[in-house]
Parts: C-alpha cells; sequence; structure tokens
C-alpha cells in the first residue's frame, strides 16, 4: 500500500490528510471509510498515528468511499510526514565511495548524521540555491527507511521487522561547507553545515509498505536532471544493507515509529565531476550509461529521483 499526505486544491481550510494511492487517484483517511474504528480521526490527519498503530488498511473500502476518492489532478501531494529524526548514514555505496575523496571513516563504518523535519519539503516544492550558504549544490537521490516498531539494541536478523515502509528523500548537500581538506593533503566531512539547512530533504511522494517492497536490497536507484541520467545504482551495491542500518542507529538510540534512516547514495553525484574537492567520475561498469555533471545545482534545473516500485520525486531548485 502507498500511503501519501496531501491537501485539496482550492480547499485550503480543510489542511492535509492521509491518504492512499493507487495510479492516479487517492483515497482520503477517514471514519467514513468502511471498517475504521473511531481513531481514523487521527489517523486522518497524523501519518506518524498511521505507522504507530499499524493499522491493516482495507484498501478496497477506501476507495469504495466516492466522497473521498480524488484524482491527483485534484490534489497536492505534500511530503509523507514530517519525521522529527532523519539519520543519515553516507559512505554507504561501494560505486559511490571510489568516485570521491576519501575520508577516515569512508567504508569502514557508517558516517551517522542528522537531518530534521527543519530540512523537508515534498514533491514539487522549490530546493532554495542559496549562494550566501554554498556555491556547490548537489542532490542524491537515497532510499529513505521508515520505522514501524519500535526497538533498541534491534538484532540484524530482525531488522527488517521494525520497518512500515519506505520511500525516496534527496539528500541535498553543500560540498563546499561539507568537504574540507587538511594542509597534508587528507580529506574530512564536516557533516553538520553541509547537511542541514533549509530544503535540504526533499522526500516523497509516498511511503509504500515494506510487505509491497520485499527484500530493498535489490532496487534500482536514479538520479535525473533536467532529464540527464546522473545516477543509476541498485541498493545491492550498498556497504551496510538496510536491515544492518537499522540495525546500527538502534545502538545509539531508541528507534520509534516515524522516525527515518536514509541510506546514502550511488555514483554520478555533481561532486563526482569536481577535482578540486577530490572527485572523480568514471563511467559505470555495465548497466545505463550516465551522464558526467558539468556542475552543480543552479536555479531552474529540475531534479527526478526516483527508486522502483516506489514512485518519482520531483523538485525544481529555485
Amino acid at each position: 500500500m502507498k500511503f501519501v499526505r496531501f491537501s485539496v486544491n482550492g480547499d485550503a481550510a480543510s489542511g492535509s490528510r492521509v491518504g492512499v494511492l493507487d495510479g492516479q487517484r487517492v483515497a482520503a483517511v477517514s471514519t467514513r471509510s468502511a471498517g475504521l474504528p473511531a481513531q481514523g480521526d487521527v489517523w486522518a490527519r497524523d501519518m506518524a498515528a498511521v505507522i504507530a498503530a499499524g493499522q491493516v488498511f482495507n484498501a478496497e473500502a477506501l476507495f469504495a468511499d466516492s466522497a473521498s476518492v480524488y484524482g491527483l489532478e485534484q490534489v497536492r501531494l505534500l511530503a509523507p510526514m514530517l519525521p522529527s529524526t532523519i539519520l543519515c548514514a553516507g559512505s554507504n555505496y561501494h560505486a559511490h565511495n571510489r568516485e570521491k575523496a576519501a575520508a577516515p571513516l569512508s567504508g569502514k563504518e557508517p558516517e551517522f548524521f542528522i537531518k530534521t523535519s527543519d530540512c523537508v519539503v515534498g514533491p514539487e516544492d522549490g530546493i532554495v540555491h542559496d549562494a550566501v550558504l554554498t556555491k556547490k549544490l548537489d542532490s542524491e537521490t537515497e532510499l529513505a527507511i521508515v520505522i514501524g516498531k519500535a526497538g533498541r539494541h534491534i538484532p540484524v536478523e530482525s531488522a527488517l521487522d521494525h520497518v512500515f515502509g519506505y520511500s525516496i528523500i534527496n539528500d541535498v548537500t553543500a560540498r563546499d561547507l561539507q568537504v574540507r581538506r587538511k594542509p597534508d593533503g587528507t580529506t574530512w566531512y564536516e557533516l553538520g553545515r553541509g547537511k542541514v539547512f533549509d530544503t535540504s530533504a526533499p522526500f516523497g511522494p509516498c511511503i509504500v509498505t515494506s510487505d509491497e517492497i520485499g527484500n530493498p536490497q535489490t532496487l534500482r536507484i536514479r538520479t535525473r536532471i533536467n532529464g540527464e541520467l546522473r545516477q543509476s545504482g541498485n541498493t545491492s551495491d550498498m556497504i551496510w544493507t538496510c536491515a544492518e542500518l537499522v540495525h546500527f542507529f538502534s545502538v545509539n538510540l531508541t528507534l520509534r515509529p516515524g522516525m527515518v534512516i536514509i541510506t546514502g547514495t550511488p555514483a554520478g553525484t555533481a561532486w563526482s565531476s569536481d577535482k578540486e574537492l577530490g572527485g572523480h567520475w568514471m563511467p559505470p561498469e555495465g548497466g545505463e550509461p550516465l551522464i558526467p555533471a558539468k556542475g552543480y545545482n543552479q536555479p531552474g534545473d529540475v531534479v527526478e529521483c526516483s527508486i522502483d516500485r516506489i514512485g518519482m520525486l520531483r523538485n525544481t531548485v529555485v
């Protein structure tokens, strides 16, 4: 099932709603929907409450309620939720690690940083190009894991039992703030200012429940900028699997329903073409041909992040 958060065009007073996406239609979760108990009032507005409840919805019943079904052209899709905590794992694809300057921990353990809901925007929202903040704004398509069941020190073997579903987050990055060089030529990463800023976490278009994804290590992941294919990888190239990342982050924090983990990006970012920051773009070995970036994101660029079985997240740099 694909869960979304949306608003109805021309009905600002109704606010955001939780719904289920099926093709070109969205069914709003409501108390009118057959089979929903009284908590439907909360679930109609609060995606985190839906996730925490673990409620199994009857999609046929939702779409049978014609008063709560909309065509996609009638609604605006929003970020599926505003997670309090986005736990981020950097340098988690073999191919991406080969094309960039290596920091001391690259490939040895997940690079741990955090984004918050302050960074989140939804589908079709603008990614702000703030020239005061950065001259090197980059995009990274990443698989997002949405936690559904609380746990601490979660074993790898049962880690995916704690997953509600999966989505897409674009880990927008200020490369000139992230990548720092020492006089001896070694590289270190500053993962605060380089990663955490307004509009640095476009999120969406939906959350696909884990039963529909199955094995999360078999998903094709792509980035297109102005139609050019910049990234095309597979989650099978992750250094640490989704299950291993759930375990890893649960050692530090009790993972709670609605928390999100993002899992790194494949090769092909603009950084890979930036020799000044240690980038080393390499044509992919097999697979789809990629177009190397001629520079970083600029106002007017259209960024399309897609992952198999989830969909496509599109944003314009403004």
